[in-house]
């Protein structure tokens, strides 16, 4: 694990004749481990910086190649027929972009996800988690689409939980039977709960157990007739392309942006 130190400074009473700047150790220098410093970047705004920067800096290729192609297309007027300049830089950027989709699926995006991650307010869905057209970008390497997929899936985990919910009603609301074997599962449990009860199985746990055994063979049944689970495949599979997409577009902004709303200034929460 990197570790980032600070608080060092410059050894004195050095000779003038060594070319190396030599650092003495300072005891009140400080070792902070990378998710630590992540998360200092996070609270301090500077993973914003980060992303931005790194969208500038591989802005600048495609700004020199101009003058570059125009240099090579005055040395290539030989007969010999060869790819122009203008169409490698295109072939390069499909290959680039058509790498940075599919680094996506080499990492998991909740590794840094915490349940303290789903307390609190959702986040604005038109402000916060759609925003605005200049809020979108292309990942420009496969390192800044990591970065903004496991900043934006902390940020937004209340919204894009909302839209699993969603997507599965949507998957049983195109499933009437699927929607009607979930049902039946669930009134089957609940009628199960009822009964045992009234009836006091709890005083006969070898009998209590069987049942629960002839429950759950009936509830599989039921879910694998009623095709349930291509359902619950489909609203996962949605949601999860849906979920890596924005959250690999999404630039990252300010975890604390101040809201103006009727003339008054208030902070908004993550």
């Amino acid at each position: 694990m990197s570790k980032i130190k600070f608080g060092v400074f410059p050894a004195k009473n050095q000779g003038a004749k060594r070319k190396e700047m030599v650092f003495a150790p300072n005891p009140l220098s400080l070792s902070v481990t990378e998710p630590a410093f992540e998360s200092w970047l996070r609270d301090s705004g500077y993973l914003e910086i980060l992303d931005q920067r790194t969208t500038d800096l591989n802005r600048l290729p495609a700004a020199t190649k101009p003058s570059n192609s125009a240099a090579a297309a005055a040395a290539s007027d030989s007969a010999v027929p060869s790819i122009s300049p203008d169409g490698v830089f295109f072939i390069s950027q499909i290959v680039s972009g058509i790498w940075t989709l599919l680094s996506l699926f080499t990492f998991s995006p909740f590794s840094k996800l915490a349940t303290d991650d789903f307390s609190g307010e959702t986040p604005s869905w038109t402000l916060a988690f759609f925003g605005s057209a200049e809020s979108y970008s292309f990942p420009s390497s496969p390192s800044q689409a990591r970065l903004r997929v496991h900043e934006n899936v902390k940020r937004f985990a209340r919204n894009y939980a909302s839209l699993i919910v969603l997507f599965l009603a949507c998957s049983l609301y195109q499933l009437p039977v699927a929607l009607l074997g979930l049902i039946s599962c669930l009134a089957l449990w609940d009628a199960f709960k009822f009964s045992g009860d009234r009836w006091g199985l709890d005083k006969y746990p070898i009998f209590r157990q069987t049942l629960i055994r002839i429950a759950q063979c009936v509830t599989a049944i039921i879910l694998f007739i009623s095709n349930v689970q291509m359902a619950i495949f489909c609203a996962l599979g949605v949601s999860y392309a849906v979920m890596i997409l924005h959250a690999s577009f999404r630039k990252l902004t300010p975890a604390k942006q101040l809201d103006v709303r009727g003339g008054y200034k208030k902070t908004a929460r993550r």
